[in-house]
């Protein structure tokens, strides 16, 4: 993933957080979030200030407009998951995240286009610098400078601790079950690592535009909503047969859960609809400072995790 300010990411990935992690990132979002973003464009004093005065009027609308949907959103997602998992639920809670991520890329583009419509020559220099460390750690955590069973491993192992912290514990069972599903989906972190840098390469192509402002807003915003533009057909391929056979594995693992299981994961989604209650302000006298969400750095879209997409 590149840097697109990371705002909209940021929001939606959210609902796939922990709960402590997401109460404490709430609440210092606009820190997190500027720190991130000096890192990839090294702002002067002025940027930094103006980054912080949009930054938090976009928490402060997204607290009051939208954190009430998130929560009803993640009830329903309870409420259809509690009758068993389907491929129509999958396919509804995939397109909720993408609806979200774009009310937000909607409601950002223009502080988005003018915050980097301000950067130098200079400190465009830094954003490759950050993308090397980005997509050096993107390698490293998939092992794609190993062979396939080692890649195999590591996304087994991502996989299970991903299971494990809404499940709770699997038995050894169900690790060797899951380990089983697993091997029937595709490795493409390859294939999405090519695409990060050509996605990487269009926004470095883009800010070549970025003092052209009727020009540039619309295709950064474009930019920022057409994942798919610029595919080669064998990922656009790819990517097809890889949803399809998370979607069946995610409706097999439902299968091997545990009636408790299966209640620790109802009961994790219930809360953070409680949670984005209280954050959103709507139920709580004095609800906590807004703020946005958990930092998914590259590659960590959970839409992206459950696509092999992005």
């Amino acid at each position: 993933m590149t840097t697109r300010l990371r705002w909209g990411v940021l929001l939606t990935g959210l609902l796939l957080a922990g709960c402590s992690a997401m109460q404490l990132t709430y609440n210092q979002a606009d820190m997190l979030l500027g720190w991130r973003a000096d890192n990839y464009f090294d702002f002067d004093p002025q940027q930094k200030h103006e980054f912080q005065l949009r930054i938090n009027r976009l928490l402060a609308w997204h607290r009051r407009e939208q954190l009430p949907d998130y929560a009803q959103f993640v009830y329903a997602a309870a409420d259809r998951a509690g009758d068993g998992l389907t491929r129509d639920d999958i396919l509804w809670m995939v397109d909720g995240f993408k609806k979200r991520y774009k009310v937000i890329v909607d409601r950002g583009i223009i502080d988005a286009a003018e915050l980097l419509t301000s950067l130098s020559t200079e400190q465009l220099r830094t954003l490759p610098k950050q993308w090397v460390k980005d997509n050096r750690n993107f390698v490293d955590d998939h092992d794609l400078g190993a062979g396939l069973d080692r890649q195999k491993r590591a996304r087994l192992k991502r996989t299970l601790s991903q299971i494990n912290d809404w499940t709770g514990n699997l038995s050894r069972a169900q690790e060797q079950r899951i380990e089983q599903m697993l091997d029937a989906v595709p490795l493409v972190e390859h294939l999405r690592h090519q695409d990060r840098l050509r996605r990487q390469a269009e926004f470095a192509e883009l800010l070549k535009l970025r003092t052209q402002r009727q020009e540039f807003q619309p295709k950064l915003h474009a930019w920022l909503l057409e994942w798919e533009h610029g595919r080669t057909p064998e990922y656009e391929r790819t990517v097809a047969e890889v949803f399809e056979r998370r979607v069946e594995f995610y409706i097999a693992l439902e299968k091997i859960l545990t009636p408790a299981q299966r209640e620790h994961v109802l009961k994790r989604l219930r809360g953070f609809g409680d949670d984005f209650k209280v954050l959103s302000g709507r139920t709580a006298a004095a609800a906590p400072a807004a703020a946005i969400t958990a930092l998914y750095f590259a590659g960590h879209h959970p839409v992206a995790e459950f696509a092999g997409a992005m």
